[in-house]
């Protein structure tokens, strides 16, 4: 009989808590390695990791009907849509409930995660120079943590503060100074909102697209929530319905002097906002276009308007980074990684990816599932089809991606939230009838060994 499985897992964010809590409950023997000092990831504003970017005012931009996790509900008492700190709070007991503490080496920085060949252990290093070893690896480590600013970056120098959206905080920063966001997603939303009740002069909000932006309820209900209706539809008669919807609740961002999107909703990431409006109609926010150049103090646009600016705020995304991996495992773009479901490396399926996804809903949910998935073929409970027929799923998947999104919009990682929650369902119940995977495969040599003797 061969021992439990054994399999590291890396981050103890939603994704990693996630994982840990369904490796444990079919039996397979978890690590999980988190940089931090506590759980929670990216949403524990105090955890000495350092990588958080939550803010004072952060808040789900998704309901918490819609966000929280099947087997941990959220309380009922709390707001439709909680704050960074209720979230943090919430993973913190989630990894109570479900003793996950005990699993979790806090206060790790993985160095690197490498496997010699099929058969060998992966070997995973710490920067304190601990090293173990498993037959398996979940990556869950977050792709919202390494900020990226423009490439390349505007012509001229500018002799103001910059920082990106990342080291934000609170507005006290932007008090009596002339502040100038550059992005269009909820973080520059919600800076500018906050910048714009201490700022000097209104606050200037710069993008080369617009985005469409939908308002936390719609008729009545958290707008996820009415989404989520419509989702039985196909995407494209699903987006006819809810831009129209949206135009009469809101209209259009043109109509508040935004430009107009570059992309369909249901295409183009929307932004999720009620008071960017607010400050927009009151003149406290003013859109301005793309940046043209910077001169000291002084930002010229493309509309050859120019503003005296203190402060640039680089609200411009993350970039997705596994520094603990090498090109042998994901290439040199970690955007453009193949996977199986989104989870399963297509060259060595004991290596795994939890979160590696931008969903077009809340990311708990995909995670759940996903971390199943895992489990489930981890514990021998499920078995991937073959390899050709992996391949073709993704490559399939990756065209109906780049017919939605586009394929400058990280294609690979895009997946519809209800549609993806559905297929995931399906696929789990799909691999358990493909018949029991021979799990020995992810033990190593010794540890067969260890098990014979």
């Amino acid at each position: 009989m061969n021992p439990p499985c054994r399999v590291a897992v890396i981050g103890a964010g939603a994704a990693g808590l996630a994982t840990t809590k369904s490796l444990l409950e079919v039996g397979v023997d978890a690590v999980t390695y988190e940089k931090g000092d506590r759980p929670g990831g990216l949403w524990a504003r105090d955890n000495s990791s350092g990588l958080s970017p939550a803010y004072a005012s952060l808040h789900l931009n998704t309901s918490k009907a819609r966000t929280q996790f099947a087997d941990f509900p959220m309380p009922a008492a709390w707001p439709d849509y909680p704050s960074a700190d209720h979230i943090a709070g919430y993973l913190g007991d989630y990894a109570d409930r479900f003793g996950l503490n005990e699993h979790i080496r806090f206060d790790s920085t993985i160095t690197s995660v490498d496997r010699a060949d099929p058969g060998q252990p992966w070997v995973v290093c710490t920067e304190s120079g601990e090293t173990d070893e498993f037959d398996a690896v979940v990556v869950a480590n977050g792709h919202n943590w390494d900020p990226r600013r423009p490439e390349p970056g505007y012509p001229g120098t500018f002799a103001g503060t910059q920082l990106h959206a990342h080291e934000y905080r609170s507005a006290e920063v932007f008090r009596d100074r002339r502040v100038l966001v550059v992005g269009m997603g909820n973080s520059a939303m919600d800076i500018a909102v906050d910048a714009s009740y201490v700022a000097r002069g209104p606050v200037l909000l710069s993008a080369r697209h617009g985005v469409h932006i939908v308002p936390k309820y719609l008729f009545g209900r958290p707008s996820d929530q009415t989404a989520g209706l419509l989702a039985a539809l196909p995407w494209r008669v699903r987006q006819v319905v809810a831009e129209t919807m949206l135009r009469l609740a809101v209209g259009t961002p043109q109509s508040y002097g935004l430009p107009a999107p570059s992309g369909g909703l249901l295409q183009n990431h929307p932004t999720i906002s009620d008071t960017i409006l607010h400050r927009l109609t009151h003149g406290e926010v003013v859109a301005r276009p793309g940046i043209e150049r910077l001169d000291g103090d002084r930002v010229y646009f493309t509309d050859s308007r120019s503003d005296l600016v203190d402060v640039i705020v680089w609200a411009t995304g993350y970039r997705v980074s596994m520094p603990f991996l090498s090109t042998r495992w994901i290439g040199q773009n970690a955007e453009q990684l193949p996977l199986y479901k989104r989870v399963f490396h297509l060259e060595d399926p004991s290596l795994a990816f939890v979160g590696l996804m931008q969903s077009t809903g809340a990311a708990l949910p995909v995670v759940e599932a996903q971390a199943k998935l895992a489990a489930a073929f981890f514990s021998g409970r499920f078995a991937l089809p073959a390899p050709a027929q992996q391949r073709r799923t993704v490559a399939a998947d990756l065209s109906a991606a780049i017919e939605r999104w586009g394929d400058n919009r990280r294609p690979h990682m895009r997946i519809d939230f209800d549609r993806y929650l559905a297929d995931m369902a399906r696929e789990l119940r799909t691999g358990h009838t493909r018949g029991p995977y021979p799990t020995a495969v992810f033990f190593t040599s010794s540890r067969r060994e260890e098990a014979s003797a």
